[in-house]
């Protein structure tokens, strides 16, 4: 309370320490309703700057918690409003024919640090429901991650949306609805508690050494029959393993190309750096994030964005 009125009154050093333990929850949320890091960072800064604009006239009618998610989901909506929705390639191209062009503008879902440990939080940024959100009015989108996933009341997101209840829960009906069409019936990381600590690193390990020993026959063997395979930016992608292999053997596999790949905590669910060698070192090309089906891969989206290596505390290069 002490530090509430000292920020009301001007101090920002109390109103930083209120609002530090909010920080990192606050950059997930605006992720999933935005799709981008990039974005999400622009959000929670312009989110932080009213806060602070705002603070003298907080007036404790609900938590600061629910107070600055309020500000935060009325920015990132502000934001949708600005720009088209993020999605993947396969959720907005039919999958193409090895050698199309690359899409210049970028429309796509990011991938995502982390995110907090938790069960819930990481499920809740999987790219399978964070695609899906995508693709829903951006107030249903608000809705459905302020009541499912954050837990506040029908009534705490009817006045954080300046709405009634019985929309919101309107909303949130048609949000659910909707998401559910769009997500496996088992998320990643039920998948993972299924594979045990063992199964996994049996994955993992035998993914890793095929790419680096440039095992094209041991990568596809890894996929289920109707896999799909994406690299955003790109628009292409490709399904099924006849596809997929024809792909790697004239792309990431031509001219002889070595790689190098290290575990990336990404969206809560498996994920590598990749690192291609360019005569001298390995030079940081991708993050590549797998949604797994069981033992198998049934899905990679290879994000060709060496730029978020930084965000992601990745090294640009690995020794040879």
């Amino acid at each position: 309370m002490e530090l509430l009125t000292a920020a009301r009154t001007g101090d920002e050093s109390a109103f930083t320490q209120l609002v530090d333990p909010h920080r990192r929850e606050l950059h997930a949320h605006c992720y999933r309703l935005l799709g981008s890091v990039h974005d999400a960072e622009d959000a929670v800064q312009d989110a932080l700057l009213r806060a602070w604009r705002g603070v003298s006239g907080f007036e404790g009618r609900s938590s600061f918690r629910a107070w600055l998610y309020r500000i935060a989901t009325n920015t990132c909506l502000r934001l949708i409003e600005k720009r088209p929705a993020r999605v993947l390639p396969v959720g907005f191209e039919p999958s193409a024919e090895v050698g199309a062009a690359p899409l210049t503008e970028r429309v796509w879902l990011e991938p995502y640090p982390g995110p907090e440990s938790g069960y819930q939080q990481r499920e809740s940024v999987e790219l399978a429901f964070v695609a899906a959100l995508q693709l829903l009015p951006a107030r249903q989108r608000a809705v459905l991650v302020l009541r499912e996933v954050l837990g506040f009341s029908a009534k705490e997101v009817a006045d954080a949306l300046d709405t009634t209840v019985p929309a919101v829960n309107s909303a949130l009906q048609r949000a659910r609805k909707a998401v559910d069409s769009q997500v496996p019936d088992r998320s990643q990381q039920a998948t993972l508690r299924l594979l045990g600590d063992d199964g996994l690193r049996d994955v993992v390990d035998r993914y890793v050494t095929a790419w680096q020993a440039g095992d094209v026959t041991t990568i596809v063997a890894m996929l289920a029959e109707d896999a799909k395979y994406s690299m955003p930016p790109d628009r292409v992608w490709y399904a099924g393993r006849a596809a997929i292999e024809e792909f790697l053997r004239v792309g990431p596999f031509g001219d002889g190309r070595r790689w190098r790949f290290r575990r990336a905590d990404t969206n809560g669910q498996v994920a590598f750096a990749t690192y291609c060698w360019d005569g001298t070192a390995f030079l940081a090309d991708g993050i590549d994030v797998l949604t797994l089906r069981g033992h198998a891969i049934a899905e990679v989206t290879a994000f060709r964005t060496p730029d978020l290596f930084p965000v992601f505390g990745l090294p640009m290069t690995l020794p040879g």
